[in-house]
């Protein structure tokens, strides 16, 4: 588009070159609005392909020029048309172009003429070529344009139209009907361009020869018209009127005759509707003009002819119409030729059937009786004569429409109808008196009426009111006397009748001076007929008439005085016949309210004592039914008002025969009614009124004896009329009704053994059996009736007795059975209706509850064929109300056996409506039943008894017994709620419960059974919100209401989802508890139906779950375990996985609960366990989410136990197997997606199995026994399932899971597992473990470091030496260093070696704390004032060997990265406390000590030489003894330490002499100790003289080779030393204790303490010599 309009050329378009050259515009603009609508041809076409939702871009794209347009509207309209001087531009850009254009003129503002003048030459142009392709679419919109044009720029528009439009040169047809546009647009402007125009056209009308041109000129001319007659309207709102009327009319006559003589013969029916459409506009103008009228006339049989076309005949009839009124307006008559063939072609149409095609026909009618009235007002004489002679031909359509016309004449409200034209209908109507066929006799009727309605009364007297009887007459008679094979004819009577009826109204209420014979015909015509339909009309009428009598509007003054006179029938029998046919008032169209008013009417003439109070009470029952109808009428109810109207016009006749007299008319009328009836049931009832009112009991006794006798017992309705009167006359007469019965009893000779009815057994046939039920009935119907005190006095006897005497003495068929219950329910209910019983026990309650049950229970439990059932459980009701009520358990059973009778009895055919029936009446039953005893014990408790006897049948696999039985659940829940409402709430969890019963149900494949579930939910929702808080709104109620309706579609797929969203709207009713029990009861129901009631249930189960399972923090062990209880036994896969589904969504929110549920399950695993398992291996996620807390379950135990802050924490904190959550780990590790490598869980899963193997070899290895084992497992468990086989395990399968095969390899040679498994060598196992994970896995070091921080600060012994043990190899590695954890772990292993519980970890703690000089000696100085206290501490105090070896031990490899300086205060005592252990009895002990005394003699510096020179002179002797240990490492440790001691002497012949020789070691001991005491005794003669009293300790040593090791050291310093410091030893001590060594066991020993003796006897000789004094 933009190519094109860069390149255009400026002679695009030749016609406009006139015009001159654009003037300079934007470029910007031009390109701008080129992209614009570059956007709406595109989103035009995607919204044809897409839909109206893309129009909003072309919206807003239109919207954006025209708001550029408020603005510049000259640039942008150029920008425009220059767009649609584009060539090759399309339809749909034209189109948006013109539209936006319409747009931009609509606003005010001002534009350039030389603009508009552009606009208009393109968009006529363009509006004249019409192609083919483009269609007439590019034209309107051009033609639109150019009309918003003229309204600010009509010449212009108007110069251009003219332009185009040229005599004798048919124009283009939208020039025309643009030029129609601005006409209708632009009146007054137009209106001088009119008479040139309309010239013009006409030129043009026989070049016009194609059907749509002529069409575009019909429709401009009658466009052109009504603007003529518009601005003729209005010509002095004109500022130059410009032509009269009559000149438009001259103007258009001559159109108007070439329209109707050229165009109207046209076969385009099109052509010719446009031509009649317009020649309605063109006649308002040419009528009014006196000249041109007639010549109009001519025409008209032009316009008759297209009656035989095929145009639709209203628009002719429209046209002629307006012509016939016209004529009458003006007076101007219709040539007399024409007359005929009018009303010919119009009287045809109306009594011919319209054809098909014809759309129009009632409108047409309407039209044609108006050209009719029309004619009858001008032409009535020969419009009447043309009527006349139709009616005399035979047809029975031309008779009637003719009538129908005569009719439409006559109710004409018009002062020119003259009463000329009256007496000629007349005529036409009487020559039509004598046809019988029934639409003729309507038809006439119809006419009489009409006459009388439009104040011709006097024209139908005598004939009229003659015809009218004759058809009232007629009619009724057909109507009695029909036939089934005639329905036609019957109907068409029917109609006839009530023609009559209507006729006879109309004539009543108008006609005064009635003939006295036709009262006495409508009199004695109520009290004859048969057809009661007609009882109504006819009564009104006569109460018109006796109006009119008794008023004195009859203008016959004799007939007024005999009117009161008129021979009436008998008083007693009008009213009894009244009364009986008032018993249906509204039959015959309501003929209740007309034999009111004329009982009121006639009060006097009947019985004037009553008149008074009928005057008062007739108004009354007048109102009661015209505030009904009847379909809301109550039938018993107006019988009521009946009877009492009755009873207080009986009481206006006492001491008189008028009740009598009454009777036997009432009497007499049993025989003319059918049975069975409404009157005469009415007739039975107040006979026995009547008669309860005599005062004389021997002729109502004679009375009541004379009806049993002749009444037909075999007839149940008459029967049960006999039944109804005798209990209406006991109200009055008790004890004569029950004498007569049992006089009656005593004459038919009644006796077990046989039964005879004397005389009356031809006449009647009586069965014995209905006589005995007959009977009973009776009897319990005088309880009904009779008065409360006589009632108390004769219901035990002889009433109840008698009928358990008719029923025990018969053969108990089913006819007697239901007459038995049907007397126990009268009997019990007219005890109920007595006042004060607090004191009445009914004695037989007990027997008549044993006989009733006897029946029930006898009852074929498979077929119901009659009502006994439903009459059984309507006597328990009643009797239940009675004292003494039932206990709770007889409620119950009753209640049981009814329900078991009723839903078991199969389904009624579809077919059989009365089983249908009984069935309906049986159900009843039940539910009044069950809502009798429930008033009992109407409480939660109550309400959930009741609820159990159905669930077993809610249960059932059977369709109806589930349907049934959920019907009755409903009916208790709505009996339950409307009765308690708020006063007593449910228990808790009984909502739950109750709601989760009938769930499932929502999906039952019955209908019925889902809607009644759904309703006893919204029921126990009404119940819950009334007892609680509750925020249930309209909102739910109405999304509950769309569920239900949804529920009744038939895909199952629909009611599953429309079940689901019910659960998603109850939900949140339920509290915690509630939702607990109801998914307890829909687990426990799960199995019990099919599948689709285990898929609902699971549903919601599931989507309680998730809407609540957040707030269910409480209550997750209950639901737990409700689905664990039940899961064993569910078959389907799916509602397995569904319960499963619902299991793990409890472990996503409380994972703690679940888990400590799961894992309190027994070993070894089951199956839905293990399932349970396996689906959570599958969501790798949560999988990994419940490894961590399975992992956080086994590290529980080797953390410090805390204080429960909330639930979780104390499902967190449970006991659980330790077993069962190894072997879950190692289920979930197992079937986890084999490719995940347990990346960030191999170091916690590594080192709990560690501390539970630890554990295992530990004092609480014992494993807890949990309750559940015992309860469901008591033998042991497999071998293979202990605690150590099953961590060894896991740990493999974990270290094959994370592909590692040089450490799985490394494990295997190395028997690491083998290590882990013996206690012995557990933690020898754990350090090999540590150490290779360090060389083989080295990104989980720092994970498994800070584990083992944490473990060592556990209080769990076990717990803290397996992670002191990896520690110890972490120690000795720089990874504690690297990963910033020393710090904490040296304080943890000092806090280690300062415990005194358990040795092992003491042993570990300072072995690991030494192992930090190997791990990060950098660090040793750093740490050096702790390493130094807590390894002093360890060789301090009560420790044991092992702990004090070690302690020395860490103290050397310490003191190898320190100084002297960095020792400090420690120096001394370490020094000290290391010397002290040379002598130990621990080899271990003795071996630590010498080391590191050799370590301190290397660490020694100058401040602190001194003193441990000190300490080598006191441990001197030890060392030197100890060379000789009898453990050889101590021995040669004792030597290296020597060795490095003897440089503190500070003698360098003494280091020279001690370790360089050949000899063995204790030549070479010898030689050094000779050698040390030589120097000792010349230079520090003193300290040898201690080293030998230190010497002469140690030959008590318990070592042999110390004792042989210090004899020989005492020898050899006694050697040494001088006699002079001889003198002074104890040498008499070192004898005896020289002596008591010769008598140690140990040989070596006693040599060597002989020698020394020896050197003792050889130093006291040399002494004694050397002594001039001897011995001292």
């Amino acid at each position: 588009m933009e190519e094109a309009a860069t390149e255009l050329n400026e002679d695009v378009l030749g016609e406009t070159e006139h015009l001159g050259p654009l003037e300079p515009e934007d470029d910007g603009t031009f390109f701008q609005v080129t992209n614009l609508l570059n956007i709406m041809d595109s989103e035009s076409a995607k919204t044809d392909t897409t839909g109206p939702g893309l129009d909003m871009r072309k919206t807003l794209a239109s919207v954006i020029i025209t708001e550029k347009a408020t603005t510049d509207p000259c640039v942008v309209m150029n920008a425009l048309i220059r767009c649609l001087q584009v060539p090759e531009i399309s339809t749909q850009r034209k189109v948006n172009i013109y539209n936006i254009l319409q747009e931009i003129i609509q606003q005010e503002g001002e534009m350039e003429e030389r603009c508009i003048q552009r606009l208009v030459a393109i968009a006529s142009k363009q509006m004249r070529d019409i192609t083919e392709m483009e269609g007439s679419e590019t034209a309107e919109v051009a033609s639109e344009t150019l009309v918003a044009l003229s309204r600010n720029h009509f010449s212009l528009v108007m110069y251009e139209l003219q332009h185009h439009l040229k005599p004798l040169n048919l124009t283009d047809e939208f020039v025309l009907v643009t030029l129609a546009k601005l006409a209708n647009g632009n009146v007054f402007e137009f209106m001088p361009y009119m008479g040139i125009t309309l010239a013009t056209i006409f030129t043009m009308l026989r070049l016009a020869n194609e059907a749509k041109m002529r069409q575009v000129i019909c429709s401009a001319m009658e466009t052109f018209c009504e603007t003529v007659q518009f601005y003729l309207r209005h010509l002095e709102d004109s500022l130059y009127p410009v032509m009269t009327e009559d000149q438009f009319a001259v103007k258009l006559f001559p159109m108007y005759r070439y329209f109707v003589t050229v165009w109207l013969r046209h076969q385009d029916l099109k052509v010719k509707l446009g031509v009649i459409k317009s020649l309605r506009p063109m006649l308002s103008l040419l009528l009014p003009n006196d000249d041109l009228r007639e010549q109009v006339y001519d025409y008209i049989p032009l316009l008759l002819a297209e009656f035989q076309g095929g145009l639709e005949a209203l628009f002719i009839t429209q046209v002629l119409r307006q012509i016939l009124e016209a004529s009458v307006t003006t007076n101007t008559p219709i040539p007399p030729m024409l007359l005929h063939p009018i009303f010919t072609e119009l009287h045809v149409q109306v009594c011919t059937k319209a054809p098909v095609q014809q759309q129009f026909s009632s409108q047409n009618l309407m039209e044609i009786v108006h050209c009719f009235i029309a004619l009858a007002r001008s032409y009535p004489k020969e419009l009447m004569k043309f009527f006349f002679s139709q009616v005399e031909m035979s047809k029975e359509a031309i008779r009637v429409g003719t009538l129908a016309l005569i009719r439409a004449v006559v109710s004409a409200d018009d002062p020119k109808m003259n009463i000329k034209t009256i007496y000629l209908a007349i005529r036409v109507v009487k020559n039509t008196l004598s046809d019988t066929r029934s639409k003729v006799r309507m038809a006439i009727l119809r006419i009489i009426g009409q006459l009388v309605l439009s104040g011709f009364q006097e024209k139908i007297k005598g004939w009229g009111l003659k015809y009218v009887s004759v058809q009232l007459t007629l009619s009724t008679y057909k109507l009695t006397n029909r036939r089934e094979c005639f329905y036609q004819r019957d109907l068409e009577e029917k109609m006839v009748h009530k023609v009559t009826m209507d006729t006879v109204k109309i004539i009543t209420s108008s006609i005064s001076g009635m003939t006295n014979e036709f009262w006495v015909r409508l009199l004695c015509y109520i009290m004859e007929t048969d057809y009661t339909e007609a009882l109504t009309p006819i009564c009104i009428s006569l109460t018109n008439l006796a109006e009119n009598q008794i008023h004195g509007k009859d203008t016959e003054a004799g007939m007024a005085g005999k009117s009161k006179h008129v021979d009436l029938p008998a008083p007693q029998k009008l009213l009894a016949r009244l009364l009986v046919l008032m018993s249906s008032p509204y039959k015959g169209e309501g003929r209740g309210i007309a034999m009111l008013n004329l009982l009121r009417t006639l009060s006097q003439s009947i019985a004037p004592s009553m008149a008074d109070m009928w005057e008062q009470e007739i108004p009354l029952l007048v109102q009661y039914l015209e505030e009904h109808t009847e379909f809301t009428w109550n039938q018993k109810a107006w019988e009521d008002k009946l009877i009492q109207f009755l009873r207080n016009s009986l009481k206006k006749t006492r001491g008189t025969s008028w009740s009598l007299r009454l009777s036997k008319e009432l009497n007499n009328q049993i025989e003319t009614f059918d049975s069975p009836s409404v009157e005469k049931g009415f007739l039975y009832r107040a006979l026995g009124f009547t008669l309860g009112m005599g005062l004389e009991a021997d002729r109502v006794e004679v009375l009541l004896l004379e009806l049993l006798y002749k009444t037909d017992y075999s007839n149940e309705f008459d029967r049960e009329g006999v039944i109804l009167c005798f209990g209406l006359c006991a109200r009055g007469q008790v004890k004569t009704v029950l004498n007569v019965l049992h006089d009656f009893e005593e004459r038919i000779q009644e006796s077990e053994q046989s039964w005879q009815i004397g005389a009356w057994r031809k006449d009647h046939p009586w069965r014995r059996e209905t006589v005995k039920s007959a009977l009973m009935v009776m009897y319990s119907c005088v309880s009904s009736y009779c008065h409360p005190q006589m009632l108390l006095t004769h219901v035990d006897s002889p009433i109840t007795a008698k009928i358990i005497h008719h029923y025990s003495s018969s053969c108990q068929d089913i006819s007697l059975k239901m007459a038995f219950m049907k007397s126990v329910v009268q009997v019990t209910n007219a005890i109920k209706s007595i006042k004060d019983l607090e004191d009445f026990h009914f004695t037989h309650k007990s027997a008549l509850t044993r006989l009733i049950t006897a029946i029930i229970k006898a009852e074929p439990p498979d077929l119901l064929a009659s009502p006994v059932r439903s009459m059984a459980m309507d006597a328990f009701s009643q009797l239940s109300t009675l004292k003494p009520f039932y206990s709770s358990e007889e409620s119950i059973e009753l209640m049981d056996i009814s329900i078991h009778t009723v839903i078991s009895l199969q389904p009624p055919g579809e077919d059989n409506q009365s089983v249908k029936t009984l069935f309906a009446n049986a159900l009843s039953s039940l539910k009044q039943l069950m809502e009798g005893l429930m008033q009992r014990q109407l409480d939660p408790r109550g309400l959930q008894e009741n609820v159990h006897l159905l669930e077993k049948w809610i249960l059932s696999e059977k369709e109806w017994e589930r349907e049934r039985a959920m019907t009755l659940h409903l009916h208790l829940m709505q009996i339950y709620v409307q009765s308690i409402g708020v006063c007593i709430p449910l228990k808790l969890g009984q909502f739950g419960i109750l709601v989760g019963l009938i769930a499932p149900c929502t999906c039952d494949v019955h209908r019925r059974t889902r809607l009644a579930s759904t309703s006893v939910l919204s029921s126990l929702l009404d119940l819950h919100v009334s007892q609680t808080c509750s925020l249930w709104g309209a909102s739910k109620e109405q999304e509950l209401e769309k569920c239900k309706e949804d529920l009744q579609d038939t895909d199952m797929d629909k009611i599953s989802r429309a079940s689901s969203r019910i659960a998603k709207v109850v939900c949140p009713e339920f509290n915690c508890d509630e939702v607990v029990s109801l998914i307890q009861k829909l687990c426990e129901n799960i199995g019990a139906m099919d599948l689709q009631h285990d898929r609902a249930a699971v549903t919601w189960i599931g989507i309680f779950l998730q809407m609540r399972v957040k707030e269910l923090e409480d209550k997750v062990a209950e639901i737990l375990g409700a689905i664990l209880v039940h899961l064993p036994v569910v078959d389907h896969p799916e509602v397995r996985r569904h319960l499963i589904e619902g299991i793990l969504l409890l472990a996503h929110y409380h994972q703690e609960t679940v888990l400590t549920s799961l894992l309190r399950q027994p070993l070894p695993m089951e199956s839905h366990l293990t399932e349970v398992w396996l689906a959570v291996a599958e969501n790798v996620p949560f999988a990994r989410t419940m490894l961590r807390g399975l992992l956080g379950r086994l590290q529980s135990r080797f953390t410090t136990r805390i204080n429960a802050t909330s639930k979780a924490d104390i499902w967190r904190l449970a006991a659980v197997d330790p077993l069962m959550t190894l072997c879950t780990v190692r289920l979930l590790m197992e079937k986890m997606d084999q490719d995940d490598k347990f990346p960030d869980l191999f170091p916690d899963l590594l080192y709990i199995f560690l501390l539970q193997l630890g554990s295992s070899h530990g004092p609480e290895a014992a494993s807890p026994v949990l309750k559940t084992w015992r309860l469901v497992h008591t033998g042991p468990l497999p071998q293979e399932m202990t605690l150590q086989r099953v961590t060894i395990k896991s740990m493999q399968l974990l270290v094959k899971r994370i592909d590692r095969e040089p450490l799985e390899q490394a494990l295997e040679e190395q028997s690491v597992w083998s290590l882990l498994e013996n206690g012995g060598t557990f933690l020898e196992g754990v350090s090999l473990m540590a150490r290779l994970c360090m060389q083989n896995t080295e990104n989980y070091m720092q994970r498994l470091a800070e584990l083992v921080l944490t473990g060592m600060g556990s209080e769990v012994l076990s717990c803290c030496i397996s992670s002191t043990a990896i520690c110890v190899e972490f120690m000795s590695d720089p990874v504690l260093h690297q990963e910033k954890l020393l710090r904490p772990v040296v304080l943890m292993l000092a806090k280690g070696t300062g415990q005194d519980k358990d040795e092992t970890l003491q042993v570990l703690s300072l072995r690991a704390l030494g192992n930090m000089a190997l791990g990060a000696p950098r660090k040793v100085k750093q740490y050096r004032k702790l390493l130094l206290e807590k390894c002093l501490g360890s060789i301090r105090g009560q420790a044991s060997s092992i702990v004090m070896a070690e302690g020395m031990e860490a103290l050397t490899k310490i003191l190898a990265e320190l100084r002297e300086g960095d020792i400090g205060s420690s120096f001394e005592p370490i020094s000290e406390q290391c010397r002290a252990f040379f002598d130990n009895e621990s080899k271990l002990i003795r071996l630590k000590a010498f080391i590191l005394f050799g370590k301190l003699a290397k660490v020694v510096g100058i401040s602190k030489k001194h003193f441990f020179k000190g300490e080598v002179k006191r441990g001197w002797v030890s060392l030197m003894l100890h060379c000789q240990d009898p453990c050889p490492s101590v021995a040669q440790a004792c030597s290296a330490t020597m060795f490095q001691c003897v440089h503190f002497w500070g003698w360098k012949s003494l280091e020279s002499s001690f370790g360089h020789s050949n000899d063995s070691i204790n030549d070479q001991m010898t030689v050094f100790q000779t050698n040390m005491c030589s120097v000792l005794a010349q230079k520090k003669p003193a300290l040898l003289c201690g080293f030998l009293l230190e010497t002469t300790i140690f030959m008590k040593s318990n070592s042999s080779r110390i004792r042989i090791a210090a004899c020989a050291l005492a020898g050899i310093i006694m050697k040494q030393l001088s006699a002079h410091y001889l003198k002074k030893m104890d040498l008499v001590g070192l004898r005896n204790s020289l002596q008591d060594l010769q008598l140690d066991s140990d040989a070596g020993v006693r040599r060597a303490a002989l020698e020394t003796l020896k050197v003792l006897d050889s130093c006291t000789q040399h002494w004694l010599l050397a002594s001039p004094r001897g011995l001292p």
